[in-house]
C-alpha cells in the first residue's frame, strides 16, 4: 500500500512521520499538544497531517493515542492525560484528509512495531510492555493484533498485584504499574533517600539535597554508573516487573516479551534483574519452555512506526 502516515498522541506533542513498507521513517513532523482542549488537539493532529501530506504521496493515516480505544477503532473513548472524553477522532480527521484514517491505542502501536520491524521479528506469540509514567500493554497473537471484544484489550497496567494496596489514577488499588513504572521508580528512590540516606547518598547529591529533585532520568543515569542506590531503585521495580510478566506467561503463553518506554533506558540494568525475578517467579519453569524477554528497538519512535503499519492492515 505504499507509505502511511503514522502519529504519536502523547500528553505533551504530536509527533507524525511518513512511514515506509519497511517501516523506516521518511519524514516527520512535531507540534505541543494543547491536552486541556479536546478540539484544539484534534486540530493539531489534522495540521500535522496535512502538512505530511502536502510534502508525500500516503495511503493511509494510523493515530496512535494513550487511553482506550473502541473496537472500530474509531473513537477514543477516554484518554486520562488529555481532554477527550467519546472524542470521533476518526470522523473528524475524515474531514480533512481523502485516506483511509484508524485510531489505535500507542501501546498497540508500539507492539506492533516491535512485532513487525523491531525486537519482536520471528515471533507470532509477543507481549509488548511499555514501561513508563505508567504501564501500557501491546499483544500479538498468533501474528495478529489482540485488542479484546471492546478494543480494551492489554491494560496490563490494571491488573492488581497487590490487594489494598497503593491508589491508582485508575481509581482501583494495588495496579502493577504503581509497582513497577517510572512513577513506582522514583517512588522507590525518594522512598530510599528519606528513610536510608546513607544508601542514597549519589542521588541526594545529585538531587542537590532535594529528596522531591531525584527524578527518572536521573536515576538511570547514576544506575548505570554503578550507583548504589540507583540500582537498588531498579532492583526493586525490576523485581515487580519479573512477578507481573511471570502473571501474563500464565495466562497468555508468548514466545517473547519486549519491553519498551522510558525504565528500558536503563538496558541491562532493567533487564537482568527482570530475567532474574521472571525465572524466579514464572510457573512450572523446570518443564516447560520459558519465553525470553528483550528491550525494544524503536524507542520514542514505535508509536509512529506502528500505528502507520496498522493503518495499512
Amino acid at each position: 500500500m505504499g507509505l502511511a502516515i503514522g502519529v504519536d498522541v502523547g500528553g505533551t506533542k504530536v509527533a507524525a512521520g511518513v512511514v515506509d513498507e519497511d517501516g523506516r521513517i521518511l519524514d516527520k513532523v512535531r507540534y505541543p499538544t494543547p491536552a486541556s482542549s479536546e478540539a484544539a488537539t484534534a486540530d493539531v493532529i489534522g495540521d500535522a497531517v496535512e502538512e505530511l501530506i502536502g510534502r508525500h504521496e500516503v495511503s493511509a493515516v494510523g493515530i496512535g493515542a494513550a487511553g482506550f480505544v473502541d473496537e472500530n477503532r474509531s473513537t477514543v473513548l477516554f484518554a486520562p492525560n488529555l481532554a477527550w472524553r467519546d472524542e470521533p477522532l476518526k470522523e473528524l480527521l475524515s474531514q480533512r484528509v481523502d485516506v483511509p484514517v484508524v485510531v489505535e491505542n500507542d501501546a498497540n502501536a508500539m507492539a506492533w512495531a516491535e512485532y513487525r520491524f523491531g525486537a519482536g521479528r520471528g515471533e507470532d506469540y509477543l507481549v509488548c510492555i511499555t514501561l513508563g509514567t505508567g504501564i501500557g500493554g501491546g499483544i500479538v497473537l498468533n501474528g495478529q493484533m489482540f485488542r479484546g471484544k471492546f478494543g480494551f484489550g492489554a491494560e496490563v497496567g490494571h491488573f492488581r498485584v497487590v490487594p489494598h494496596g497503593r491508589r491508582c489514577g485508575c481509581g482501583q488499588r494495588g495496579c502493577w504499574e504503581q509497582y513497577a513504572s517510572g512513577r513506582a521508580l522514583v517512588a522507590e528512590a525518594q522512598d530510599l533517600a528519606l528513610t536510608q540516606p546513607d544508601i542514597a547518598e549519589g542521588l541526594l547529591k545529585r538531587a542537590e539535597g532535594d529528596v522531591g529533585g531525584i527524578e527518572g532520568a536521573m536515576i538511570t543515569d547514576l544506575a548505570k554508573q554503578g550507583d548504589p542506590g540507583a540500582v537498588w531503585a531498579f532492583e526493586r521495580v525490576a523485581d515487580w516487573t519479573g512477578q507481573g510478566l511471570a502473571t501474563l506467561a500464565a495466562i497468555l503463553d508468548p514466545g517473547r516479551f519486549v519491553l519498551g518506554g522510558g525504565v528500558s533506558d536503563a538496558g541491562d540494568v532493567l533487564l537482568e534483574p527482570v530475567l532474574a525475578s521472571f525465572r524466579r517467579n514464572i510457573t512450572g519453569r523446570s518443564f516447560r519452555k520459558v519465553p525470553d524477554i528483550r528491550i525494544a528497538e524503536f524507542g520514542s519512535e514505535a508509536g509512529i512506526i506502528g500505528a502507520a503499519d496498522l493503518a495499512r492492515v
